[in-house]
């Protein structure tokens, strides 16, 4: 799994501009199963994704598509993690 940290580098205005693809490319993501929660951060300066991709690698390409990343309008974390506890409703992400 990786949680990745979208730190936005441009003004909101010029965000804004491009929001609607950018929402486009994550009801996509979501829709290949690719991402599994999203949203902004507060106070708005970026967002953040949960991703259950396999690799790493797998990830920079999905991100690169993203309208964002693509005109360099944020700055991306990403960090790999292991779920091994969770609440009861969120167990089938443990990995074992």
């Amino acid at each position: 799994m990786f949680i990745v940290s979208i730190t936005y580098t441009s003004k909101l205005e010029v965000i804004d501009e491009y929001i609607e693809e950018h929402m486009q490319f994550l009801d996509e993501q979501y829709r290949l199963g690719n991402f599994i929660l999203s949203g902004r951060k507060v106070p708005r300066t970026g967002g953040v994704i949960l991703s259950c991709v396999k690799s790493s690698s797998e990830l920079d390409n999905i991100l690169a598509l993203d309208p964002f990343y693509r005109e360099k309008l944020a700055e991306y974390e990403v960090t790999q993690m292991v779920p091994s506890k969770s609440a009861p409703y969120l167990e089938s992400l443990i990995e074992v």
